[in-house]
């Protein structure tokens, strides 16, 4: 799904005026109008991820929180980082970097980014557990679509289903206990592993390897990400201020709605965590979309922890329906019952099909998403040890006067925490 956006020509514009000799009057025109055309940028790409209105009667339409509406929503994210970063670094002296208030903003965003790679990290896990439950379905699908239904076809069916609906039930009961460390399954094919956790009926299921320490928890790491997340004011509102608040915003916004929709490690309290200000013309999409997500939460039987993404959710109603079926089977079967389960056959037939063809695809996105994350912030950093350099230069010949320690603690070779690149 490749971005369509005026993205490029709005970068070169950047690029072209901070190249330019100007005053330094028209210098800060036109990063106001620069300002402002990535607020309306904002407001535009999430606005196009609000749900369709059922007035036209289009059943077709994406749902709110499916693969393809999480696609877009790592579409818009992705343009609206790239913009951001020509905002902040294309051309930018450095030095400006070094003052107040962003000598302190920066860094609080580069700290985001780093517990946004351990959000990515766990999505894309998440995403790969919803392939083996997709491959779990499928068997089932198989086996009951080879007519005339009978009772090996059930019982192949029922087991497969019966083991996917084991994983669902116990990445619940981990996930609220914060023990994702202490399984590990690869929901593929029953072995006999005998370090693998034992399914209720039984089998074994194998290795999912990615580790996080027990008291990991995405929800925490989206409220650290949220905690400082404060609106510029006064004069800082029109300055480089505003357009890292509201990046941070949007990058707090999209890893909560990821965890929301993909089963991840712990996440009560996630509805509890982004408090947008209402005021601000180009937060209103974003808040529509997050007040939908909340009812979305608030409406799903299980509170979302299985996650919220539209393809699970009916994949475990289709699932239930037809294991419950499989438990009263009788041979023959009767024709209204076979009916009914032909077409809820055929129902995850198309959740099947759908996962298979957009989960790698989403998988792929995350993981550009850690990658550009990864390398903006190498970029941010190598700009401000340009600053560090300089102010160095400048206290080597000041004895007994010492630079900022917030520069001193910041360096392009900053390492990123161990574990966090494992799975990318």
């Amino acid at each position: 799904m490749p971005p369509t956006d005026n993205q490029g020509s709005f970068l070169n514009l950047i690029s072209l005026r901070r190249n330019q000799v100007v005053s330094m009057d028209g210098n800060h025109e036109q990063e106001l109008e620069d300002l402002e055309l990535f607020q309306k940028h904002v407001a535009d790409r999430f606005s196009d991820l609000a749900p369709s209105s059922a007035d036209g009667g289009d059943e077709l339409a994406e749902p709110l929180l499916s693969i393809f509406w999480l696609r877009k929503l790592l579409d818009a994210f992705l343009l609206c980082e790239a913009e951001f970063k020509a905002i902040l670094v294309t051309g930018r002296d450095s030095a400006q970097l070094s003052k107040p208030p962003l000598d302190r903003l920066v860094p609080e965003f580069l700290d985001r980014m780093v517990k946004a790679l351990d959000i990515c990290n766990a999505v894309t896990h998440g995403v790969e557990l919803g392939r083996q439950w997709q491959k779990l379905a499928q068997i089932a699908v198989t086996a009951l679509n080879q007519p005339p239904i009978g009772e090996g076809h059930v019982r192949r069916a029922k087991k497969a289903l019966k083991v996917l609906l084991t994983s669902m039930a116990f990445d619940d009961k981990e996930q609220n206990q914060g023990k994702w460390v202490e399984r590990s399954w690869s929901f593929g094919r029953l072995t006999g592993c005998p370090a693998a956790p034992k399914d209720r009926n039984g089998g074994n299921i194998g290795s999912l390897s990615w580790t996080v320490a027990k008291s990991w928890s995405a929800s925490k790491q989206i409220q650290a990400m949220s905690s400082n997340l404060v609106l510029p004011r006064g004069g800082e509102s029109t300055g480089l201020a505003l357009p890292i608040y509201i990046m941070s915003t949007i990058l707090v916004f999209v890893t909560w709605a990821l965890v929301a929709a993909i089963p991840c490690q712990e996440r009560t309290g996630l509805m509890a965590h982004i408090n947008l200000p209402r005021q601000l013309g180009w937060a209103q999409p974003i808040i529509f979309l997050q007040e939908k997500i909340g009812e979305e939460w608030k409406k799903k039987e299980k509170k979302g922890t299985c996650g919220l993404l539209d393809e699970i959710h009916v994949m475990e109603k289709v699932v239930q329906f037809i294991v419950d079926f499989a438990d009263s089977f009788n041979s023959p079967v009767e024709a209204e019952k076979e009916e009914e389960l032909v077409a809820q056959v055929a129902e995850l037939a198309e959740i099947c099909e759908r996962m298979e063809e957009g989960l790698v695809p989403l998988q792929q996105q995350v993981r550009e998403v850690f990658h550009r994350l990864v390398r903006s912030r190498a970029e941010i950093l190598d700009l401000l040890d340009q600053t560090k350099m300089r102010i160095l230069a400048l206290h080597c010949d000041m004895p007994g006067v010492l630079p900022p320690a917030s520069l001193l603690s910041l360096s392009v070779s900053d390492p990123i925490p161990g574990g966090i690149t494992g799975a990318f």
